[in-house]
């Protein structure tokens, strides 16, 4: 059966549930959602998604959103397929869930402001707020100082393997040292660098990139 997939190739948190399906080699369809013209906000979509954000899945009957929770479930369901994204023992679970609550919560908010002042406004024709964007910027220079720290314990997030911590900082990582051209913060920081270099470099990652040009 395959994965029905409601959302945008240019969302990162799309772009997330992409990347984990392609690493656990699950067959999915992207249906595009047309967020330019509202289409999210529409009572069709509303009735998958009732918040009106993206994604949202179809797997045969069951019906699922929020990225990261859905990640966690197909991480879960395709356990003995593609890449283990769930770590070996209960310790390392509880790690990995650590992380995807940083990266939620300390992480992806920043990006997040970052792109809707320097990226969003600014198409919309409305001015920037340059104060929080500055704020911003230095928020995510201690947060990187932390997982400067983590990254100098291990080569992933949650340990030694990749998994779901990793790749959910991949879309937003993207979004940070490309669009918005902060580069630089993950440049400066060696591990974080090298460990960008690696999660940014996945073949799974690679496909999602490809059907975003």
């Amino acid at each position: 059966m395959v994965v029905k997939v409601y959302g945008s190739v240019k969302s990162a948190c799309t772009q997330r549930v992409m990347a984990c399906l392609f690493e656990k080699e699950v067959q999915f369809e992207l249906v595009h959602v047309n967020l330019e013209t509202g289409e999210h906000k529409q009572s069709e979509f509303l009735a998958r998604q009732p918040f009106g954000q993206v994604p949202a899945v179809e797997d045969g009957e069951f019906k699922l959103f929020e990225s990261r929770a859905i990640i966690r479930y197909y991480a879960a369901k395709y356990a003995s397929q593609g890449t283990n994204l769930l770590g070996n023992t209960l310790e390392h679970q509880a790690l990995i869930d650590q992380w995807l609550d940083v990266e939620a919560h300390n992480y992806n908010d920043l990006v997040y402001n970052l792109v809707l002042q320097c990226i969003v406004l600014p198409k919309m024709g409305k001015p920037s707020d340059l104060a929080k964007v500055n704020d911003c910027e230095h928020k995510m220079e201690r947060v990187l100082d932390v997982y400067e720290q983590r990254l100098s314990q291990s080569k992933y997030l949650a340990g030694d393997l990749f998994t779901l911590a990793d790749l959910s900082h991949i879309p937003g990582t993207k979004y940070l040292t490309h669009e918005l051209g902060l580069e630089r913060l993950v440049k400066e920081r060696k591990n974080v660098s090298a460990w960008w270099e690696d999660i940014s470099s996945r073949k799974a990652w690679r496909k999602v990139v490809k059907l975003a040009c």
